[in-house]
């Protein structure tokens, strides 16, 4: 657990927990030699001349006075470092995330990484402030005073080693016991979290359909299956718990037994035999505690590797020296792509000049999204080669590429800010007046004079205080600001009223003129404005050319625009 505890942490943070971890053992040693003292103390005690404790009695003081000064300092260290740990894991969580492809995020992951980052990762650093004193103590104290047995009579310091390989044979059977009943908790915590926030956000289609019933029955069953995961979770550990503490017990027991037996054959006296009662005592103590430490360690673990897993995911390559591209113009050469186990694009080639319009149009899962994708670099191909003004999108830098790039999705995520703090985040030191500019292209001037705060008006989380259309708007005007000469659209205008699409369109026009543009699209006015068109299919391109030769050829593209069209000629 350490091992993975200092990968994750990483060079820069290892140092301070290394150290900590040297203290809290220190103090955890001092521990167990400090009760080394008590066999003089007692032996002057109890006989003839009490006077002769008073300095062992002192040199005991002293020794626990030392440990409570270095228990005292471990914990502060424990502390201190867990809370600046925490902060700089954060730091470093955020970085190593905003360093990953984009294609790496989706819907699964995001909720994943929402947890990490959260309960996730307070739960994992827990570690060092709260949980590795107690067990590095349950672990060097028991050894340490087993140690002073073996020094101070080896017959009864055999039979306390002797204890612990059974110990820790219990300890390790626990834990292989619960592992996967702790791994089906953890799942069973994650579905019913994401039930009721799928009932809560399905409120509104469930009430028009009156299925609330239904979806409390969903509901109640995940919460059922938590419940009975818990149970399971309990009987799994009760087990190891009830047989450590019986161990623990036993062993106690046969010290004292055999401490008795020695002292009535006159091996040892009766100072001896209370110094065996205290420190066997003590060492029960701590090994006591490990059940209950048992299991907090291994929920922080689970967590503790679940970090470790993400910030062991590699991010794209970063070129060394990185080029420049020499113009705006895209391609695609011989690009094959695979996502999972299945092949997006096979030996897929395309080549778009600067300034061109084009429009890629297809059936759903034809890989449109997944071009601009590339284009973008969201991915790296596994084979061939996508350029951005002739450059190979793998030796210009990430942040180059996004210079030079503005996407437009139709799923427009904003953050929970103003709008003007949405907008500015395509060039934060743009003037006021280019930020009005943008904003009268986008049409968003409209949304912002209505509302009563104007651009100091809040949006909500991830933009839920504004509609579709307004959302878009905000997007668009985002990517205005920006300025930069490559647009990359994903259908922008699928799922919006007449009146935001005209507004929507009317800001594409403007987001589009004198730049490089591939856009996603099914609204038939944008892809007849269109230079060119190219047809994908299966991950190949079966057409290519301008709205009238691809109709006129009566392929693909024109059965498409019959069925776009035939609602229209119907009415």
């Amino acid at each position: 657990m350490i091992g993975t505890l200092l990968r994750v942490l990483g060079d820069r943070y290892a140092r301070p927990v290394r150290a900590t971890v040297a203290l809290m053992t220190a103090a955890a040693i001092a521990e167990g030699l400090s009760y080394a003292l008590l066999v003089p103390v007692l032996r002057a005690l109890l006989g003839d001349a009490p006077a002769d404790a008073w300095p062992w009695m002192g040199a005991l003081g002293a020794a626990v006075a030392a440990y409570a000064a270095l228990r005292y300092a471990s914990d502060l260290a424990g502390f201190r470092v867990g809370t600046t740990l925490l902060r700089g894991m954060y730091h470093r969580l955020g970085d190593h995330l905003a360093r990953l492809p984009l294609g790496w995020y989706h819907t699964d992951r995001l909720g994943q990484v929402s947890v990490l980052a959260g309960r996730g990762l307070l739960q994992a650093m827990s570690i060092i402030a709260h949980l590795l004193a107690p067990f590095i103590s349950a672990l060097v104290t028991p050894a340490t005073i087993v140690v002073v047995m073996l020094a101070f009579d080896w017959r009864l310091g055999l039979a306390a080693l002797a204890a612990a390989p059974v110990v820790a044979a219990t300890q390790r059977w626990t834990a292989r016991a619960t592992a996967a009943t702790d791994t089906e908790r953890h799942a069973r915590d994650q579905q019913a979290t994401g039930r009721v926030i799928e009932f809560l956000q399905a409120q509104p289609v469930l009430r028009a359909g009156g299925r609330t019933r239904e979806r409390f029955g969903m509901l109640d069953e995940a919460l059922r299956e938590v419940q009975q995961a818990s149970r399971r979770q309990t009987l799994a550990t009760l087990p190891g718990a009830v047989g450590l503490t019986l161990v623990v017990q036993a062993a106690f027991t046969v010290l004292l037994a055999l401490a008795a037996y020695l002292a009535l054959g006159g091996a040892i006296g009766a100072a001896e035999v209370l110094t065996i009662l205290v420190l066997a005592a003590r060492c029960a103590d701590p090994l006591l505690s490990l059940s209950d430490l048992g299991g907090k360690l291994r929920a922080a673990r689970a967590e503790l590797d679940r970090l470790d897993q993400v910030l062991r995911t590699e991010p794209l390559p970063e070129p060394a020296d990185p080029v420049q591209p020499a113009h705006q113009g895209l391609e695609l050469e011989s690009v094959t792509f695979r996502h999972g186990d299945r092949t997006v694009f096979d030996d897929l080639s395309l080549t778009i000049p600067e300034g061109q319009r084009l429009a890629v149009v297809g059936p759903s899962g034809a890989g449109k999204s997944t071009l601009l994708q590339l284009l973008a670099r969201f991915h790296d191909v596994d084979a061939g080669a996508v350029r951005v003004g002739g450059v190979d999108v793998r030796e210009t830098s990430t942040r180059g590429l996004m210079d030079r790039i503005a996407i437009v999705f139709q799923d427009v995520y904003l953050f929970d800010g103003t709008i003007e703090e949405n907008v500015r985040l395509g060039r934060p030191d743009a003037t006021d007046a280019e930020l009005r500019a943008a904003a009268t292209a986008a049409r968003l001037d409209e949304v912002v004079q209505r509302l009563p705060q104007g651009w100091a008006t809040g949006v909500g989380e991830g933009g839920a205080l504004l509609s579709g259309g307004e959302r878009q708007r905000v997007s668009i005007a985002r990517a205005l600001l920006k300025d930069a000469p490559i647009v990359l659209l994903d259908e922008v205008t699928s799922a919006l009223d007449p009146v935001n699409e005209a507004a929507v369109h009317q800001g594409v026009q403007h987001l589009m003129a004198g730049r490089t543009v591939v856009m996603v699209a099914h609204r038939l006015r944008t892809v007849q404005r269109a230079d060119r068109i190219v047809f994908l299919d299966d991950g190949h391109i079966v057409e290519d050319g301008t709205h009238d030769e691809l109709l006129r050829r009566g392929g693909r593209y024109a059965g498409f625009w019959d069925i776009v069209t035939a609602p229209t000629a119907d009415r």
